[in-house]
């Protein structure tokens, strides 16, 4: 498969830039499918969690043209990491009763994202622990 660090960062910019709106004005879309209650308490969360997408989302963006360098690999493998814990949670969540199997699709998404920086990680630089 040909992808590239340049094309993942910019799936990255966009899928977390639309996360980051969504949580921010629209959390119940993604509650719902996760069987959880939109709370103030979620709300406070949710528009927590996006100022953090929303930085993500500017960090790949400015960074889609990097070349190889310690500072990629450090965003690769902290949002590997972050996905990673994401998927784990989703998973546990779920299977603790706390969540619907909705919550499903966004672990599989993570995981796909995890597969996807370790094997652009790995492409450009040969080896992640570095």
């Amino acid at each position: 498969m040909k992808l590239s660090f340049r094309s993942l960062a910019i799936l990255i910019s966009v899928l977390f830039l639309a996360l980051a709106f969504t949580w921010m004005f629209a959390p119940q879309r993604l509650l719902v499918g996760w069987g959880i209650e939109l709370t103030p308490s979620a709300s406070v969360v949710g528009r927590r969690a996006a100022a953090l997408y929303a930085g993500v989302a500017i960090m790949f963006w400015s960074a889609r043209n990097a070349g190889p360098s310690p500072a990629r690999s450090a965003l690769i493998k902290g949002l590997a990491m972050a996905c990673l814990m994401l998927a784990s949670l989703g998973v546990f969540e779920w299977v603790a009763g706390h969540a619907a199997p909705g919550i499903l699709v966004a672990v599989v998404i993570e995981i796909m994202l995890t597969l996807a920086l370790l094997h652009v990680g790995r492409k450009s630089s040969g080896t992640l622990g570095q």
